[in-house]
């Protein structure tokens, strides 16, 4: 996978430095553990922390070709391009010849060739930065479904860049600040694409590339969602969607590292474990590795509801013996959930107090285990999104209110689960008002809909049924995608999201609702599409989110803890809180409904305390 980090400066009064550039890439040794690199020219310095997943010895970084004697374009590459075999053969038929066996030298020789254009022939998931000494311009890309992560910074005199906000906020000339958008932002749950939340920062968009140069800077959109006629009819639609997921499957099981499934024992993770599992035998190769986590007395503690109606556990066990995978369960005890080192990671990985409590907290412990067996994991994340999973899709409420699905009654309450809560719930009212978070969320979620690409003449159903997909492709996904993605780079794993291939995306966006969900379940078309590699008992599992543990004790910790980072004057997440709904949470038998708010508390004081955050609202 790898982490990247650059600065661009055309004002030779403030030039690159190699100490600044070696330190804002040194931010990203944890997505890059195995070497160290750094590039500098007159106004660009380069930098590179890979993890070696592809041609461990000859894909070193950054990469630059050379020409005359002179280096004609540089390029540092976090990702993987999945159709990498192809290009080459493509690029060796019109001259081009190589020196490695990575898809790092295919990804720079293609933009030799192509230019810019070459966005539109890679397939998989990459985030990347291309100096082009012929021109002397800054190429950003970042894939179409935004799978990997990258920030830029504008300046005066150029741009700094980075897999990750701290390798940006690592040059002395950015301070962290946060305005009352930011904070709208961070806790709006809207997940605005290009928005970094930081004053001053961007996300590069999905699909998009960015173009500096000394004259400015220009944003580029080279790929969205488009609508299209669906002429398949129901039968061709699932047997394209089975093609399309063992081709899938096939090209991202590629590494020169050992490579396992993460295993929920639901559908979408089922899926890709089963036929993962499918391919590595029909290549002769040792069985797929499986992991999936459990609490310590979880079975004890749990309690089927609205949201969750079994436990995971028996349905992934059931699933490995099924499809023959060498399988491993995570046990995680409460204090392992409560661990201050642990949630210290968690967060630093973050930058942001994004915070799901015990389902970050576990994410993160999970890759932590798998690294010691894989270097690279297969994920079922996007599944939901793609194939329309999450109950909010199949409730009339949900789907008629005019707000984003997972904001509306009766789920918008508690993001986590039933009593869990909103993300605000202790923050002040006044606060609340002030920065209209209200607002915020209406003015975003009405700039999505009108983003939205329609068939003139569709249902009403089948439009607002494309409304809400689309919602999910371009905001919801993107919030699942970066918690996983900072968790397992956190530890140095690479995790790769099979439902995410653009092709299947595409597809499915303009496949009607009513195949969709042809059979009245969720996931019709993934599920007639595989039930053939499934065991009964988990092809008819109702859709259940990712744990959380219900253990009494780990309640009872984040009730201290949230006493101790808001006790005293000066504490600084303490001018955020309303005080009686701080007593409520804090008390010994705390009122419901502040277990999410509580997350959110503990994470932005950590925040405040260890990034010297400028508010400024």
């Amino acid at each position: 996978m790898c982490g990247i980090a650059g600065w661009v400066s055309f004002d030779p009064a403030r030039p690159v430095t190699r100490a600044t550039a070696d330190a804002m890439t040194e931010t990203m040794a944890c997505r890059g553990p195995d070497a160290h690199g750094l590039w500098l020219d007159r106004y660009v310095a380069l930098g590179h922390r890979r993890l070696a997943v592809i041609d461990p010895d000859g894909g070193k970084q950054p990469m630059t070709f050379e020409h005359g004697g002179r280096t004609v374009a540089a390029l540092t590459y976090s990702g993987e391009v999945f159709n990498f075999r192809e290009l080459r053969r493509e690029l060796t038929d019109l001259g081009h010849v190589f020196r490695t066996h990575s898809d790092t030298e295919v990804v720079l020789h293609a933009y030799l060739e192509w230019g810019e254009a070459f966005t539109e022939r890679l397939n998989g998931m990459y985030a990347f930065a291309v100096w082009d000494a012929r021109t002397e311009e800054l190429l950003l890309v970042r894939d179409r479904m935004g799978i990997k992560p990258l920030y830029y910074y504008p300046t005066p005199d150029g741009v700094l860049f980075g897999s990750e906000p701290k390798a940006i906020l690592a040059n002395p000339a950015v301070r962290p600040a946060l305005d009352a958008e930011g904070l709208a932002e961070l806790i709006g749950f809207t997940k605005t694409p290009g928005h970094a939340v930081y004053k001053g920062m961007r996300e590069l968009p999905p699909g998009h590339t960015l173009r500096v140069r000394a004259g400015g800077s220009r944003l580029h959109r080279y790929w969205a969602l488009e609508a299209r006629e669906h002429t398949d009819d129901l039968d061709t639609t699932i047997e394209h969607v089975r093609d399309l997921l063992e081709d899938i499957i096939a090209r991202q099981l590629v590494a020169d590292v050992p490579v396992g499934t993460l295993l929920s024992g639901g559908l979408d993770s089922s899926v890709i474990t089963a036929l993962a599992a499918r391919e590595r035998a029909a290549a002769g190769a040792e069985p797929v590795k499986s992991f999936a986590l459990d609490f310590a007395r979880h079975a004890e503690h749990f309690e089927a509801n609205d949201w969750r109606g079994t436990p995971d556990t028996p349905f992934a066990e059931a699933l490995a013996r099924h499809a023959g995978s060498d399988h491993r369960v995570v046990t995680l005890p409460p204090d392992a959930l409560l661990d201050p080192a642990a949630r210290r990671a968690v967060m630093t990985a973050r930058d942001l107090p994004f915070d799901l409590g015990d389902g970050d907290t576990s994410l993160y412990l999970l890759f932590k285990a798998v690294r010691e067996h894989c270097t690279v994991a297969l994920s079922g994340e996007s599944a939901d999104e793609v194939f329309g999973g999450y109950r909010w899709f199949h409730h009339p409420d949900s789907v008629a209110a005019d707000t984003f699905p997972w904001l509306a009654p009766p789920f918008g309450s508690g993001i986590s689960g039933p009593g869990s809560g909103p993300t605000e719930a202790l923050l002040d009212r006044g606060l609340l008002e002030k920065i209209d978070l209200r607002g915020y969320r209406a003015q975003r979620y009405r700039d999505a809909l009108a983003e939205v690409p329609h068939i003139e003449g569709a249902p009403p159903v089948e439009r607002r049924m494309r409304e809400i997909g689309y919602l999910h492709l371009t905001r919801f996904v993107q919030w699942m995608l970066d918690r996983k993605d900072r968790a397992s780079m956190a530890v140095g794993l690479e995790v790769r999201v099979p439902f995410c291939d653009h092709r299947l995306v595409e597809y499915v966006f303009n496949t009607p609702w009513s195949m969709k969900t042809f059979d009245g379940r969720e996931k019709s078309l993934l599920r007639a599409a595989t039930r053939d590699v499934l065991p009964a008992e988990i092809a008819d599992r109702v859709k259940a989110p990712y744990p959380t543990t219900h253990d009494p004790s780990y309640l009872a910790g984040l009730r201290t803890a949230l006493r101790r980072a808001t006790e005293g004057p000066d504490a600084p997440v303490r001018a955020l809180l309303d005080g009686s709904a701080l007593a409520a949470a804090t008390a010994e038998s705390p009122a419901p409904g502040y277990r999410t708010g509580t997350e959110l508390v503990l994470a932005l004081d950590h925040w405040l305390r260890t990034h010297d955050v400028a508010l400024e609202f």
